[in-house]
């Protein structure tokens, strides 16, 4: 087509108030997307309330929840304990200067101990789909007559990941 006519052409639409169709241009790309997921744990205890003692032998449990992010290797540890002079093997709950000795144990035949030395005392797990529960089994021996009151300790719990 020569220019005349392609100028005519145009005129034609203007004069009739329709625009040329413009021709449709496009361009893309893509957009990368990334995250990294971190290794993380959080932990969660219930209480462990041994209630009234009386000299017998009591028992209780506590329920620790651990979450980790998916195939995360971790262990629990739980420490001595604010009592004055406790252990990882014997804890104090105590009222004022008066203390009252008990336990904690990783099973509910109370003889493996739950302390702080990876690979001896602690629990270890893995980071599943659910969070992973782990029972304390707590102990008072019998025998104990300390003064009357309500005794108290608080134990760290550590998830080492």
């Amino acid at each position: 087509m020569n220019v005349f006519r392609t100028g005519l052409f145009t005129l034609a639409f203007a004069a009739a108030g329709v625009a040329p169709a413009a021709q449709a241009a496009t361009a893309t790309t893509t957009l990368p997307v990334s995250a990294t997921v971190l290794a993380t744990c959080i932990v969660v205890a219930t209480p462990l309330i041994f209630g009234n003692y009386s000299g017998a032998q009591l028992d209780a449990q506590a329920t620790l929840t651990v979450t980790c992010t998916l195939g995360t290797t971790y262990n629990v540890r739980l420490d001595a304990g604010a009592g004055t002079g406790a252990t990882v093997t014997t804890r104090k709950l105590s009222f004022g200067v008066n203390t009252l000795d008990y336990t904690l144990w990783r099973d509910a035949a109370h003889t493996q101990n739950w302390g702080i030395t990876d690979g001896t005392d602690t629990v270890a797990g893995t980071g599943a789909v659910l969070p992973n529960t782990h029972t304390v089994y707590g102990r008072i021996p019998a025998g104990q007559f300390s003064a009357p009151g309500a005794y108290l300790d608080t134990v760290g719990v550590t998830v080492f990941y």
